[in-house]
């Protein structure tokens, strides 16, 4: 399905696309470059690792989606950057925030499509508010170590630009309900929140918390919608992050150091936001930065005219 093997194409897609490789399936999105099914070939057959969704219909609570050149929320829409007062779109109007960049809606371009890989890129263009020309690209590669997410951010333009970038990624543990499973964060702080979803503080420590989750906790009950940072990053420079079912299988999530900070989000109907099908589902979202970070300057990054900036992210299936 999709594009023949090696190929290239300088059209937008409008498909969905397939890479499988070393036990693993992944299915690919032209709208938003989404991620919208991951699986691995267990010794009981394929097992889901991430929350899924059919080609032709929205993602679910933006499941899979790339969240560029900001992620989470922009205060009021409004920030300052070089001297230059700046008011984006308000995309979130129940809290007056301008949400997750420009990218998540629109169709991207298949530049390379392998069995085991596929390469999309977008040019984020100009947009009210935002006079800053970027060409994203992400390249999604399956193999024996599962999947493998490395993005791309070029600055384009004459002048600097302001830049963020994050992930909203979906783990699951095969069809185990969320409530029978653990979750483990390699997480040492968190940031918290208002109810407009923006920080109200700094950071401050997990360590004796309801968001301590240093050892795998049950989430039973367990709701978050919480940016952690002081990510603990073992030998090979990635933090590692464990969704993990009762009979010990599950899903790992890893970051490299790029992706600093983790927004972690509990969906529940109970709270009014259900994944179709599966009612309680866990969002685990590795982000540059936090929220509103063109305002409070916490790592916000800023790309000088043609410079390249790269990051990498992953999942695979624990017990693979």
């Amino acid at each position: 399905m999709g594009e023949p093997q090696s190929s290239k194409t300088d059209r937008p897609a409008t498909a969905g696309f397939e890479i499988r490789g070393g036990g693993y399936r992944a299915g690919i999105a032209a709208t938003g470059a989404g991620l919208r099914l991951l699986e691995w070939d267990g010794p009981d057959g394929p097992t889901a690792l991430t929350e899924t969704w059919d080609i032709g219909t929205r993602p679910p609570l933006s499941a899979g989606l790339i969240l560029a050149p900001w992620p989470n929320r922009i205060r009021d829409g409004q920030f300052v950057f070089d001297g230059i007062d700046h008011q984006l779109e308000i995309t979130e109007p129940t809290f007056g925030n301008a949400s997750h960049g420009f990218v998540r809606r629109r169709d991207w371009r298949v530049m390379n499509h392998a069995d085991d890989r596929i390469e999309l890129s977008i040019d984020v263009g100009l947009h009210k508010g935002w006079p800053y020309p970027l060409r994203l690209t992400v390249a999604y590669v399956v193999g024996e170590d599962g999947l493998t997410v490395t993005h791309t951010a070029t600055n384009t333009g004459a002048i600097p630009a302001p830049f963020g970038m994050g992930f909203h990624s979906y783990v699951r543990a095969g069809d185990f309900p969320l409530d029978e499973c653990t979750l483990r964060l390699s997480a040492g702080t968190r940031l918290p929140l208002d109810e407009r979803m923006l920080p109200s503080g700094g950071s401050q420590p997990v360590a004796g918390t309801e968001y301590d989750f240093t050892s795998p906790r049950t989430l039973a009950g367990v709701a978050l919608d919480t940016p952690f940072s002081a990510l603990d990053v073992d030998a090979d420079g990635r933090s590692r992050h464990e969704l993990r079912a009762p009979d010990g299988t599950g899903t790992i999530l890893w970051a490299a150091r790029e992706f600093g900070w983790l927004q972690a989000f509990v969906a529940d109907p109970d709270a009014g936001k259900s994944y179709p099908g599966r009612g309680r589902a866990l969002a685990l979202e590795p982000m540059t930065c936090p929220p509103d970070a063109f305002n409070s300057g916490i790592d916000q990054l800023v790309l000088a005219p043609g410079q390249q900036w790269t990051g990498a992210w992953g999942m695979s299936a624990l017990g693979s």
